[in-house]
């Protein structure tokens, strides 16, 4: 059931989610649907080669997935190289590194484009899995949440699954505080794994947001501000030498800018500064 206004549900893995939805396949071409819309899946790599294909590999095995879009942020190892190997893969490259945010505006441009009705991003580090794929599409598809997000606080796997304490505290307190100032009752606005409906992401304003990692916070105050409803899913994740990860510098850097997104959302609440969305 929902647990807040804004309509989060969490789900244990494991749960099955009975959401009266049909897997359609037709046979004269490799396009596989879940209640006739698209799914397409983005990953968002830089020097990803090492867990790439494994991720995929999970990815496409749900037999749901009718595309997948690597962006390549100026990597230095074989990302490319693997992508470009790899079947139903659409690899885009930038020539230099611009960014965690301007890598996802890439992704999330080329699904739309591709004509992607339901888009879900994971990272290709094999940090998530990708065994919540169907459950985070019927959500989607079934048309509850029209953004749905995998979450490592609910369920305890951030800590079983490595992650360092300070970011789990940090985690935590910036969590509480843009609920605070939000409105919202998430469990987490800082996990990579989302789903989203094609009407949510036509309807923001992904250019004009940040081009680095606080691009992640930024799309998640704007979809609060356009009242739409949130799922959250239960995430185990990983936390390996070869996942992605940012330094406490850039932490803290990161850290700044969610407290200014949530005090920008609630100053444009109070009508002193312009909508966000």
């Amino acid at each position: 059931m929902p647990s807040s206004a804004l309509g989060s549900v969490r789900l244990d893995l494991g749960l099955e989610v009975d959401l009266d939805l049909q897997w359609r396949s037709n046979a004269y071409s490799t396009t596989t649907m879940l209640n006739g819309q698209k799914i397409v899946v983005v990953m968002p790599a830089y020097n990803a080669a090492r867990t790439l294909r494994q991720t995929y590999e999970e990815v496409m095995a749900h037999g749901i997935v009718d595309l997948v879009i690597v962006v390549d942020d100026g990597s230095q190892d074989e990302t490319v190289a693997v992508a470009r190997t790899l079947d139903r893969v659409q690899v885009e490259v930038h020539p230099m590194n611009r960014g965690y945010g301007a890598n996802q505006k890439t992704c999330y441009r080329h699904a739309l484009a591709a004509g992607g009705d339901i888009i879900i991003m994971i990272h290709p580090d094999y940090q998530y899995t990708p065994q919540l794929i169907p459950s985070m599409a019927a959500l989607v598809a079934s048309e509850l949440y029209p953004c749905v997000l995998a979450s490592r606080i609910l369920g305890g796997g951030a800590l079983r699954g490595g992650m360092p304490w300070w970011k789990y505290i940090s985690n935590r307190f910036l969590t509480f505080v843009e609920n605070v100032i939000l409105g919202a009752k998430l469990s987490e606005y800082h996990t990579g794994y989302r789903a989203f409906s094609r009407r949510l992401l036509e309807r923001l304003p992904l250019e004009a947001n940040s081009d680095d990692f606080v691009f992640d916070n930024q799309i998640l105050a704007q979809v609060i501000s356009l009242g739409c409803a949130i799922g959250e899913v239960t995430c185990p994740a990983r936390y390996v030498p070869e996942a992605s990860s940012i330094n406490f510098r850039r932490s803290v850097g990161y850290g700044l800018g969610c407290l200014a997104t949530a005090l920008r959302f609630r100053l444009a609440r109070w009508g002193v500064v312009r909508p966000i969305a």
